[in-house]
Order: C-alpha cells, then sequence, then structure tokens
C-alpha cells in the first residue's frame, strides 16, 4: 500500500549538541536524495544499502549548505515504521532544524502529526496497540520501575498474556458453536464441567492483572503524599531534606508556610508527588485560614498523609482535628524532634487516635486498623535522623514490604485496566450462567464479550476515533 511521506523533528526542540529529524514513507530516500549531497557533492543517498549511516551536507533548492550532518538509511520493512526512513542527525541549534525541515517540505514531503510515526508501526502490524502506549510510557517514564515496566510491555509481555487469554476463550466459543451446529458428532455431555474449570482459571488470571494496577499506577505516576500537621512541627525541614535543597523556608516562626509546596521526589525508587502544607490550626489570620482550607481538599485527593507530630509537646485540639481528617486514609505518622524531651510518645497517639475512631470509620478491630493504615515512626529533621524507616513504611504500606522488579506483570495503563475488568465481568456472567444451568450459547454471547473486550488492549477489536485519540497524546517526531 503506498503511503504519503511524512517527516518530524524528534528530538526536543531546544539548542544541543544534535538534532534529529525522521522522515518516513515510500519517498523518504528519494525526497532526502535531493537535499543530500556526500563530501565528493554527489546525490547518491538512493544508492546506500539500507541501515548504513553517511557523512555529508544538507543543502537547500539552489544547493547552497545548511548543515554538516550524518544520515542514517533504513530501507522497508526493517525500519520503526516497516517503510523506508530516513534519519538526518544535524547540529541542534533550533534555527538549523527549522531550516532544514522547511527545506525538506518543501520536497513534497508532509508534517507528521503526533505519534504518527508510532501509529504507522501499529498500523503496518510491526506492534499491536498495547506495545505502541508502552513507547510513551518510556518517554514519560519517572523512575527505574516505570522504565522497567514499559520496557517489559514494549517487548511483549502484556501482550502475550492477552493472545493466550483470547485463545483460550474463543477455543471454547468454536466448541460450542460446532457441538450447537453438529450435535450428532459433538457431544456437550460433562462440557459445563470443564467450561467451568477454565472460567475459574480465567477470571483468577484476569483478577490478580486487575489488582495488580494500583500499584503499578502508583508506581508509574507516584504516590500522591501530603505532608500536614501543626504549625512549626517541622513539616518544611522533611520537604527540604527529601529534596535535597532548601524548598521551603523554614524560621522558628509558626505559620511561615501559607500556601501549598509542590516537589516531586525519587526514594529509593517510589516517586512520592510531595506536597507541603500550611499548618492546621484555629487561627483568625485570614490568608492562613485559606491555606488551612486548601490543605483540607489535598487531604482528600491524596494516596498518602505523612502527619507530623512535634512530639516535643502536648496533644492539644488541633490535633484532633487533624487526626479526623485523616482516619480514612493511608497514614504515616511521624513524632518529630526525637532529639528533645518527649511529651508525645506512639502510645500517647494510638490513644488520641482510638477515643476518635467511630463505629461507621472502623471495620476491623483497633490493631488492624493501626496496622493496615498507621504507620508511626520517630525522625529528627534537626539531625536528620529516621529517614530510613520512612522508606521502609512506604514499602510495607504500598508495596507489602518490598519494591522488586521481577517478572511480575503490573498493568499501568488505565485503558488496559477498565478493558480488564470488562472481559472479568464478562467471565463472571459465564460463571453465572454455568451455575444456573442455562443454555450454552448463553456461554457464548458472554465468552464473546470477553474475547472483544481483550482484543481491544492490543488493538484487534479497537475503533479508529480510539486510535487517533491514543496517538494524539504522543510526542511529535515519535
Amino acid at each position: 500500500m503506498k503511503t504519503d511521506t511524512i517527516a518530524g523533528i524528534a528530538t526536543a526542540m531546544s539548542d544541543s549538541g544534535i538534532g534529529i529529524i525522521r522522515v518516513s514513507g515510500d519517498e523518504a530516500v528519494s525526497s532526502i536524495n535531493n537535499i543530500f549531497i556526500n563530501k565528493k557533492n554527489r546525490k547518491c543517498l538512493s544508492s546506500y544499502a539500507s541501515h548504513t549511516i553517511h557523512y555529508g551536507f544538507i543543502v537547500d533548492e539552489e544547493d547552497n549548505i545548511i548543515d554538516e550532518v550524518m544520515v542514517s538509511v533504513m530501507k522497508a520493512p526493517h525500519s520503526y515504521t516497516t517503510e523506508d526512513t530516513v534519519e538526518i542527525n544535524c547540529h541542534g541549534g533550533i534555527f538549523i532544524i527549522n531550516k532544514i525541515m522547511s527545506v525538506i517540505l518543501n520536497m513534497g514531503v508532509r508534517a507528521a502529526q503526533a505519534g504518527e510515526f508510532t501509529k504507522r508501526a501499529f498500523l503496518n502490524g510491526r506492534i499491536d496497540l498495547s506495545e505502541a502506549e508502552a513507547v510513551m510510557d518510556m518517554i514519560n517514564s519517572k523512575n527505574e520501575f516505570a522504565l522497567k515496566a514499559s520496557m517489559k510491555q514494549l517487548k511483549g509481555s502484556l501482550s502475550d498474556i492477552i493472545i493466550e487469554l483470547r485463545k483460550e476463550i474463543i477455543y471454547e466459543i468454536a466448541f460450542i458453536e460446532s457441538a450447537l451446529d453438529d450435535p450428532e458428532h459433538i457431544s456437550l455431555d460433562g462440557y459445563t464441567e470443564k467450561l467451568s474449570a477454565k472460567t475459574e482459571e480465567i477470571l483468577a488470571k484476569l483478577k490478580k492483572m486487575s489488582e495488580s494496577a494500583d500499584n503499578g499506577k502508583i508506581l508509574k505516576e507516584g504516590i500522591n503524599t501530603v505532608i500536614v500537621g501543626k504549625p512549626n512541627v517541622g513539616k518544611s525541614s522533611l520537604l527540604n531534606i527529601l529534596v535535597g535543597e532548601d524548598k521551603a523556608i523554614v524560621t522558628e516562626i509558626a505559620g511561615t508556610t501559607r500556601d501549598i509546596l509542590e516537589e516531586t521526589i525519587n526514594l529509593d525508587g517510589i516517586t512520592l508527588n510531595i506536597m507541603d502544607t500550611a499548618g492546621i490550626r484555629n487561627t483568625e489570620d485570614v490568608v492562613e485560614k485559606i491555606g488551612v482550607e486548601k490543605v483540607k481538599k489535598a487531604i482528600e485527593d491524596a494516596d498518602l498523609i505523612i502527619y507530623m507530630i512535634d512530639s516535643s509537646i502536648p496533644f492539644d485540639e488541633n490535633d484532633s482535628e487533624i487526626i479526623k481528617a485523616v482516619l480514612n486514609k493511608k497514614t504515616i505518622v511521624i513524632l518529630n524532634k526525637s532529639d528533645l524531651p518527649s511529651c508525645v510518645n506512639e502510645d500517647d497517639f494510638k490513644k488520641v487516635m482510638s477515643n476518635l475512631i467511630t463505629d461507621d470509620i472502623l471495620s476491623k478491630d483497633k490493631e488492624k486498623f493501626f496496622q493496615n493504615f498507621v504507620k508511626i515512626i520517630k525522625t529528627s529533621t534537626k539531625e536528620n535522623s529516621g529517614i530510613d524507616d520512612l522508606t521502609e513504611s512506604l514499602k510495607d504500606m504500598f508495596f507489602k514490604g518490598q519494591l522488586s522488579y521481577n517478572d511480575e506483570i503490573f498493568i499501568t495503563n488505565i485503558r488496559h485496566k477498565e478493558l480488564i475488568d470488562e472481559a472479568y465481568k464478562s467471565m463472571t456472567n459465564v460463571r453465572k450462567s454455568l451455575e444456573n444451568n442455562m443454555p450454552e450459547d448463553f456461554y457464548s454471547i458472554d465468552l464473546m464479550s470477553a474475547y472483544a473486550a481483550l482484543g481491544k488492549i492490543i488493538g484487534e477489536e479497537v475503533e479508529e476515533d480510539l486510535i487517533n485519540e491514543i496517538f494524539s497524546k504522543f510526542c511529535m517526531g515519535k
């Protein structure tokens, strides 16, 4: 199939040592051949073998030299898009890159849309849709886990599981349809027991993938974390320690932080999208009141609360208000200023919190509540101690004590999660039909729904509008 030829700038638009312009399509080689000369002043790019790189110059329509370059030639089908592809490695000045791009477009080449190179790789069958999405996830990786998870998905780890599940489902559909069409030769006797076992097996696999999505999303995008506490308990000092520089103003004056400060940090492989907030207390200061209201909204949206307490002073009514605000959130309690004589210890905090926990909040025993949702550690931001305990508490709360990059598949894409849940719902309907001894054609309907939902993950059964939407979120040149 003949396609138009596209060009895009594949590197960031900022002054740098190297810039790359990618050209793909049936006329990629011939178009660049018109504007590339080698050191002998010859236009001979079309004669070069695939997967070779060549030194020369880019010239304009009047053969004026624009830049000294290296040009890579990759011929179909052995390229990223499976089309003829040329990549121009030029100097990275913005003016130079735009000048070369302008000359290329004057050759009749069209400017690529966002994500169009990867979209062509998908449409030409080189990668499936989940692998295409992994490309963008790799570009947006914030930590080691996100990079490794995206690389696994790009190599087909998720696709392999989805393809195998679809094979198992379509086999059952084909068997049912064949038996219904030819009951004389294909018997359904005892089949419900066999299908029931297969249904439970598939449901278990889908459930495991769906449950991995919470940790997958957190590891990929980071834990939305809010530091709360009364004024002057050490919140800003903790932020500065975690960030590694003085981002927040620290003074002995209570109420110094009036607004929310946001930073993204990497703590032993865990990304925290962390917010330092205004101290929560009853106040008549109008500006401080606004800051406190912002804190309450931030608490609602948080994945994790770090509640800091000055352990050198007794509890007061402000602590009770803060505890009430964070009761339904995963919370790490930091008893700060452990370098000073203590007025508050872990038992004191548990006692205050226990008195505030009502029956509608607490569905399990109180000790279980503390184990699952509240970690209590001691720190001294003045002496920079206790931070390792914070890291271990994060792993305990979110990853059952371990953060590893093994072969486990994590679902990190919300679209994939929704489709897996859709397939799970359909397979649950199969289970119900089996339990109610429904006719066999009922099984086929829900099996086909599960098959279709899983197919959308890898792009087997997906609408053009969705494909366009997915690739529109890619960066230019990719």
